[in-house]
């Protein structure tokens, strides 16, 4: 299960996210950027962070460690800004915490180089939830001393929104031409090969065992939590055995913005990227 904290003070709106996630601080001195339920997406896009965000750790991917948050709604009766002090009151109760990465940045594809082995295991991983939000308009991933991480898979899992399509819509083939990383030449076989026996019925019955039983409640068409949990782990298995080779790569739609001359030698070189010693809090 999630581990579960209290939030203590609200500190800003993250205004990037449709969804107006903000960050938070916890009781347990931790920093998160919540995610809440009472936000216009629904909790279906909580449930698809939690099965996607714990799935995509366990294959070993860089994705920021998950918390449930328990938010107590008077926090949001001195918030000046109406927008957020509305979403604040009804969000009482489970909300979806994310690991805050102090002084990350967005992630280029223009800036950043990404080898074609990782960029193939999160091409696949993409493809077994069918993440659609990850394109170079916006890829959802953040730049931490020097490494990618992924974030934001509240997009993922289409057919949870209509159960009854569900095996059909999983069945489908993954269209990666617009992926952020198509770039780098992404080893998608080789992920695959690695992956895939990684995904068993034990592993997805683990992950999806994460998803608190309020955010599953009163699905139409199940009798409990497990039910639907169950119906995850139904659709996502068969689709790891073999979205390897119905993954297409084809030429892009549209081209990505080139960057002006001198732009990466003059300022790739001047930026202090932290370095994996460094600890967490910034510090040497």
């Amino acid at each position: 299960m999630l581990t579960e904290v209290v939030a203590t003070r609200y500190v800003t709106p993250l205004r990037e996210g449709g969804s107006l996630p903000g960050i938070v601080e916890a009781d347990d001195l931790g920093t998160y950027v919540m995610k809440f339920t009472g936000a216009g997406q629904g909790r279906k896009t909580l449930v698809a962070e939690v099965v996607c965000g714990q799935l995509g750790r366990r294959l070993g991917l860089r994705v920021p460690e998950l918390v449930a948050i328990q938010l107590d709604p008077v926090i949001g009766l001195s918030e000046p800004d109406q927008e957020v002090q509305e979403l604040l009151k009804a969000s009482g109760g489970l909300n979806l915490g994310m690991d805050y990465l102090p002084g990350s940045i967005g992630f280029d594809p223009l800036a950043y180089q990404v080898d074609s082995q990782e960029a193939g295991r999160v091409v696949w991983f993409d493809a077994l939830v069918n993440n659609v939000d990850r394109s170079w308009r916006n890829p959802n991933m953040l730049v931490w001393h020097g490494d990618p991480w992924l974030i934001d898979h509240g997009a993922t899992m289409i057919w949870h929104h209509n159960w009854s399509t569900a095996q059909t819509s999983a069945a489908k083939p993954y269209d990666a031409s617009d992926h952020v990383l198509a770039p780098f030449a992404p080893d998608v076989a080789s992920a695959a090969a690695t992956l895939a026996p990684l995904v068993t019925e034990e592993l997805l019955t683990e992950v999806v065992a994460d998803v608190p039983d309020e955010w599953l409640v009163d699905e139409p068409g199940f009798d409990s939590a497990d039910a639907l949990r169950r119906a995850y782990v139904e659709a996502l298995l068969p689709r790891a055995a073999t979205i390897g080779e119905r993954i297409g790569l084809g030429p892009r739609v549209e081209r990505k913005p080139t960057p002006a001359a001198g732009w990466l030698t003059e300022h790739l070189a001047a930026w202090p990227h932290p370095t994996k010693n460094q600890r967490k809090d910034g510090g040497e």
